[in-house]
C-alpha cells in the first residue's frame, strides 16, 4: 500500500513571505503606488491573496488600472519571487524514491497557487494539489484533504500524513482526516487543539522522520 504525505505549500514548502514582498515592491514600483496604497497591500496579503483584493486596492486608491491587470501582473510576480530550496526539493524527491505518495493541500487562489508551484519545481515532484479555491473550501474542511487523497489517487482510509505550519487549518485539518501530524514550529498554538505527533523547526526534519519511518 503506497505511503501518502499531504504537505501545506505556503510557509513549509515554500517561503510565501519574503515572495510577497518583493512582489508587492514590484508592483508598487510599476505603478507608482503611494506608500500608503503599498502598506494597504502588505497588510491585506499578509495571511492571502485573490482578485477581490486587486479591485478593492483599485477603489480605495483610485486607481486606473483594471484590476484583473493588477491581479495578473500580482501572480506573475509572486510566482517569479517564490522560492523552494533546493534541500527541500531532494528532499521530496527521496520520498518517492521511497515509494511515497506526495500530495498538496493548500489554501489560496487555483491560478496563483498552481503558479508558484510550477515555478518552483514542486509541480513535477508531487502527485496531486488540492487548492482551496477549486472549491471555495479552507482546511482545516475536511473536504478538501479528500480531494487531496483522490487526486493522489489514494483514499485517506488507508491513513498517511499531514505536514504544516498552520495549528488550526493542518494539524487540526490532518487529525480530522485521520492523519498523522508534522507541525513546523511558528506560529502560536491554540488552547484545546490537540497536540501535533511530531513538531519540528523545518520541513527538512519532517521529510526526515518520513524516510526514517520508510526505513
Amino acid at each position: 500500500m503506497p505511503r501518502l504525505v499531504l504537505f501545506d505549500l505556503d510557509g513549509t514548502l515554500a517561503d510565501r513571505q519574503s515572495a510577497l514582498s518583493d512582489a508587492v515592491t514590484s508592483l508598487c514600483r510599476a505603478h507608482a503606488l503611494a506608500p500608503d496604497a503599498e502598506q494597504w497591500l502588505r497588510t491585506e496579503l499578509a495571511d492571502r491573496a485573490n482578485a477581490a483584493d486587486f479591485a478593492r486596492l483599485r477603489e480605495a486608491f483610485g486607481l486606473g488600472v483594471p484590476a484583473a491587470q493588477l491581479w495578473q501582473e500580482y501572480v506573475d510576480l509572486m510566482s517569479a519571487a517564490v522560492s523552494c530550496r533546493p534541500e527541500v526539493l531532494e528532499g521530496l524527491a527521496r520520498l518517492r524514491a521511497a515509494a511515497w505518495t506526495i500530495g498538496i493541500v493548500t489554501n489560496g487562489a487555483s491560478d496563483i497557487q498552481r503558479a508558484k508551484l510550477a515555478a518552483t519545481g514542486l509541480a513535477g515532484l508531487v502527485h496531486g494539489v488540492a487548492v482551496s479555491g477549486d472549491l471555495e473550501i479552507r482546511k482545516p474542511d475536511l473536504r478538501l484533504f479528500e480531494l487531496a487523497a483522490s487526486r493522489c489517487g489514494v483514499s485517506l482510509v488507508n491513513g498517511g500524513w499531514m505536514v504544516g505550519d498552520n495549528p488550526a487549518g493542518d494539524i487540526g485539518g490532518g487529525h480530522q482526516a485521520g492523519l498523522g501530524t508534522i507541525w513546523l514550529r511558528g506560529r502560536p498554538w491554540p488552547d484545546g487543539l490537540l497536540a501535533a505527533h511530531h513538531a519540528v523547526d523545518d520541513v527538512t526534519d519532517a521529510i526526515g522522520i518520513l524516510l526514517n519511518e520508510t526505513e
